[in-house]
């Protein structure tokens, strides 16, 4: 649908183009962005109407050859023959629908760390493929990572509010690896995780040495706001939909998302379509796009809180999110934190991570190149990702037993 009304709206748009549009009306310049509009302007209005009609009739060719590109790029994405196969990890604790992975290979004894992902996304973005793998890597460099496995809300959970995720699953979750090792525990919070893992340490210092925080929004008014924008008068309409479902339902949860940058979808798909079928290149792009389409639902309470609350007025930066009716200050974490950002982030933009930064007193910034998921599936990430969370992750532990 999407893909559509982008296309059909060149044919909408042609014949409106007018001199007092606002773009023509910029001042002719070397960085003019109304300049290609204005040279198609001139262009029609040189046009006779028999050329005019040869024009559209050119441009609903190039639409109907867009297409046919972006439906031959779908299809051979469903045609694809790769399916993820699942590793095994033991399972150390569960409550639910969420698990506690133990994924310390070979370090066994090396310094905890416990990874938080979001809610929104399956946990295995951190652990994609044996060579895509933060959690791999970490455990590579002497590190023993243990991952929460929310999955998708069930009866236990379907009441749920973050308050519930933090006090009933994660704090349980950081109690069972503080048992299992014993010593305290680093946090590390990916995105909207990250933010679970703040209210934990401020909860719970007496279990945790230190936060690692990727990507993680703080100030949700900083940047993006053309989809805060959309949200907002969206919003009425998207309330009583939760509301009625009990839930925020992964369609349209992934529709929301695909508004936010419409031309992301027929860029990628289109050009999918052009790689060979069984190339690297295919089946990188399936291994991502499957974890991106097998996204899991949000109760009502959290989607409410999350999307009504954090994006729309800011809770978090203005004290006003709580968690069992405490607000929730990161200036009252005493531990330390390190705090990754991704310098092309369309998702967390790199202001809205770089408010928490002044707020923990504690922080140490590191900007990485990439994307909100690119730093992660990057070929630098060892060096520049997974190296330095350990090397600050050891030197948290310092010389606990």
């Amino acid at each position: 649908m999407i893909q559509t009304a982008t296309l059909l709206s060149s044919t909408i748009a042609l014949p409106n183009l007018k001199s007092g549009s606002p773009r023509l009306r910029t001042p002719p310049g070397k960085n003019d962005p109304g300049h290609d509009r204005r040279e198609l302007e001139s262009a029609l209005e040189r046009l006779s109407p028999e050329q005019r009609e040869r024009f559209l009739k050119a441009l609903v060719s190039e639409i109907l050859h867009r297409h046919a590109d972006f439906i031959a790029g779908v299809w051979r994405y469903r045609r694809h023959p790769y399916r993820r196969t699942e590793p095994r990890y033991p399972v150390l604790w569960s409550q639910g629908t969420t698990r506690l992975l133990d994924c310390r290979f070979e370090a066994k004894d090396g310094p905890p760390v416990l990874i938080v992902p979001s809610l929104i996304n399956r946990s295995y973005i951190l652990d994609l493929t044996p060579k895509n793998s933060l959690v791999r890597g970490l455990a590579k460099r002497g590190i023993a990572p243990f991952t929460i496995d929310w999955d998708a809300p069930g009866p236990e959970e379907s009441q749920f509010d973050l308050t519930g995720y933090i006090l009933r699953r994660l704090e349980p979750a950081l109690e069972a690896v503080h048992r299992a090792v014993g010593r305290r525990v680093t946090l590390l919070g990916y995105c909207m995780g990250g933010l679970l893992t703040v209210a934990a340490a401020m909860r719970r210092p007496e279990l945790i040495n230190g936060l690692v925080l990727l990507a993680s929004p703080w100030d949700f008014h900083q940047g993006a706001a053309t989809p805060r924008a959309f949200l907002q008068s969206l919003w009425e309409v998207l309330h009583p939909v939760i509301e009625a479902q009990g839930q925020l339902p992964v369609d349209v949860l992934q529709a929301l998302f695909a508004t936010f940058d419409p031309d992301l979808t027929i860029r990628k798909f289109t050009a999918f379509g052009t790689l060979p079928k069984n190339g690297a290149a295919a089946r990188d792009f399936v291994v991502l796009e499957d974890w991106a389409n097998d996204g899991v639902p949000l109760t009502e309470k959290v989607a409410v809180e999350c999307l009504g609350g954090w994006y729309l007025r800011n809770t978090p930066c203005k004290g006003e999110w709580r968690v069992d009716g405490q607000v929730v200050r990161p200036e009252t974490v005493a531990c330390p934190s390190l705090l990754v950002i991704p310098e092309r982030d369309r998702i967390v933009t790199p202001a809205s991570a770089l408010a928490l930064s002044h707020c923990l007193p504690r922080s140490t910034v590191l900007q990485v190149s990439g994307g909100h998921v690119g730093m992660l599936l990057s070929k630098s990430a060892g060096s520049r990702l997974h190296a330095p969370i350990s090397a600050v992750i050891k030197k948290w532990a310092g010389g606990e037993p």
